[in-house]
């Protein structure tokens, strides 16, 4: 044995390749690391980026959607301009490799990947529908001096289909986006930005089928009657308010012009009731079909204005064509864009004191007979001043979006192949037998007699809760009414009938209607077990509860319910249009694959 195989050289010899592979290690896992940590903080300090260029897009966008609205067109431009410059930088600061690298990381690559393809979405938004916006010439969607121009509304329209396809697509890409894995913040942003779209592509798809369906409705291809009805909120219906005074609006060539008035109560009382469908009629006997002032008792208005259209040609009228319901708070958008109007009695009416003048002064200061022709003329007189005046297209169309969004302008079409292209429109006021996301409804009926609608407020919380092995949810829902009501002074004609007893008590009928396919399972009254009516309309559960509440008091009603099977954990309130505007609050949950 030499002195180099001895067993001491041998084992420094082992100690020194050791420490060798260790340094090499070391200095891999410190090369690793160096690169590790250098992407992390690239893809950190590119996060940043894109937040801050999300934000400042967000922003513009609104702007962008204010001036839209305004008729700002140079401004318009200017904004958009931004937004593309913002909205561009943040697809940018999302699409290099480091942030490709974050996106296959286990758990944290959802999050890359939800906050990339949001990206994309609001640039594609940015680059190719609100261009589109802006080259559309909304004048050829608004009457000019009584007539709507039907060339010019053809070229709208053609635009339009561009506007709604690239929104539809930007839509369905969002809704691909999985959110089970997603972290707070950047799953309430997808859920922010698919609700905006929501309401984008309703729009736009809603402007789309008006587009194609104005000329036709406006008698291009022949003359056309409607019936103008007025619903008064300040006796509750289902839609929105009793059915008083109705006009006929006759149209031929695109231009319109106001016909015959009147009051639904001089169509009386149909003691051979009109056959109305089998679920609404277990629900409110033969009120709808014998009473033109309860055929919106339902929800439904395709049910409720066919029953009018009835009526009203057993009466005598001309079987019209359709049927266009507004009320007092959709009068009053429109006078803020038409201006005031001055009535043949002397009253006049405008943006502001609209509502109080046709649902409080009138009851107080004229008789029966006479509010009736006020209504009539009054509704005659703000559209005959839509019709004639040269009103801003912007400003119009963003009344009667408000409108149509609050669910205050309501149409249906006589002639099926038309109806059907309105869908489930919130225009067309369907009650839909399916739900894309889980819709509570509740609906208030007057149970007075009484004209106290005027002094009601009302509001309604909705949370989602567990989810069910069956695939169902929880919800829970609270409805809290409140009178404003005095205690005395009213005239006989707001007091009406008084059936809560006292006829300062506003007696409410609350229908809550479950989702499509879901159930109502209990109801409590000011915390207490209540009589409850149930019932079935149109795949959803109905419990209706009579609500009293006297002057300056308010009463709670607490609803459970289920869903039918759904993997969201949003839902929507679908809500009767009142005199003010209800507060809401729906508390949403993350989705029962999370």
């Amino acid at each position: 044995m030499t002195d180099s195989d001895s067993p001491g050289r041998r084992q420094s010899r082992s100690r020194r390749r050791r420490r060798a592979r260790l340094r090499r290690i070391l200095l891999a896992s410190l090369v690793a690391g160096s690169l590790l940590l250098g992407v992390a903080g690239w893809v950190g300090f590119r996060g940043w980026q894109a937040r801050s260029h999300l934000t400042n897009a967000a922003g513009l966008a609104g702007e962008l959607s204010r001036q839209l609205v305004g008729g700002d067109t140079e401004r318009a431009q200017r904004t958009l301009s931004a937004l593309q410059e913002q909205s561009g930088a943040a697809r940018r600061a999302t699409g290099d490799p480091g942030w490709w690298l974050g996106r296959q990381v286990p758990y944290a690559g959802s999050n890359f990947s939800a906050v990339r393809q949001i990206s994309i979405a609001i640039d594609d938004l940015a680059r190719a529908t609100f261009p589109a916006l802006l080259r559309v010439d909304l004048g050829g969607l608004v009457p000019r001096e009584g007539r709507l121009d039907v060339a010019a509304l053809r070229t709208v329209s053609a635009e339009l289909v561009e506007v709604d396809a690239t929104v539809q697509r930007t839509r369905a890409k969002l809704a691909e986006i999985p959110d089970d894995r997603l972290v707070g913040p950047i799953r309430q942003a997808l859920v922010e930005l698919r609700g905006e779209i929501d309401r984008l592509a309703a729009l736009s798809s809603a402007a789309d089928r008006a587009s194609r369906l104005l000329p036709a409705l406006l008698g291009v291809d022949g003359p056309r009657q409607y019936l103008l009805v007025s619903q008064n909120s300040a006796e509750l219906r289902a839609t929105g308010g009793m059915i008083g005074a109705y006009a006929v609006i006759e149209a031929n060539r695109g231009r319109m012009k106001m016909g015959a008035q009147g009051g639904s109560g001089s169509l009386g009382r149909f003691t051979d009731p009109l056959k109305v469908p089998r679920e609404v009629r277990a629900l409110w006997g033969d009120l709808p079909g014998m009473y033109p002032a309860d055929v919106n008792l339902t929800p439904h208005f395709p049910t409720a204005a066919s029953l009018f259209r009835q009526m009203y040609r057993q009466r005598g009228g001309e079987a019209v064509d359709g049927v266009l319901a507004v009320d007092p708070v959709a009068l009053s958008y429109l006078l803020r864009v038409t201006g005031a109007v001055r009535l043949a009695d002397g009253v006049t009416i405008d943006a502001d004191n609209a509502v109080k003048t046709l649902l409080h002064d009138t009851y107080q200061r004229l008789e029966p007979k006479e509010q009736d022709a006020f209504f009539a003329a009054a509704a005659a007189k703000v559209f005959n001043t839509l019709f004639e005046r040269n009103t801003s297209p912007n400003g119009l169309l963003s009344a009667f979006d408000r409108s149509v969004q609050e669910r205050r302008i309501l149409f249906w079409s006589a002639r099926p192949e038309e109806q059907r292209m309105f869908g489930d429109s919130r225009m067309a006021g369907t009650l839909p037998e399916e739900d894309s996301v889980p819709t509570v409804g509740v609906f208030l009926n007057d149970g007075s007699g009484a004209k106290l609608g005027y002094y009601l407020r009302q509001s309604a919380d909705l949370a989602v809760g567990a989810c069910q092995a069956d695939g169902r949810r929880e919800l829970s829902l609270r409805v809290t009414i409140r009178s404003t009501a005095p205690s005395s002074g009213l005239s006989k004609s707001v007091l009406g009938l008084g059936r809560a007893g006292d006829p300062y008590t506003i007696r409410t009928l609350v229908s809550v209607y479950g989702p499509a396919g879901g159930a109502v399972l209990n109801t409590r009254l000011e915390g207490a077990e209540t009589a409850v009516a149930t019932g079935t309309e149109r795949r959803r559960q109905v419990a209706t509860v009579n609500v009293e509440v006297g002057p300056g008091g308010s009463r709670t009603l607490e609803v459970s319910l289920l869903t039918g099977k759904t993997g969201s954990g949003s839902a929507e309130l679908w809500l009767t249009p009142t005199a003010t505007p209800w507060t809401t609050q729906v508390v949403t949950a993350p989705s029962c694959s999370q």
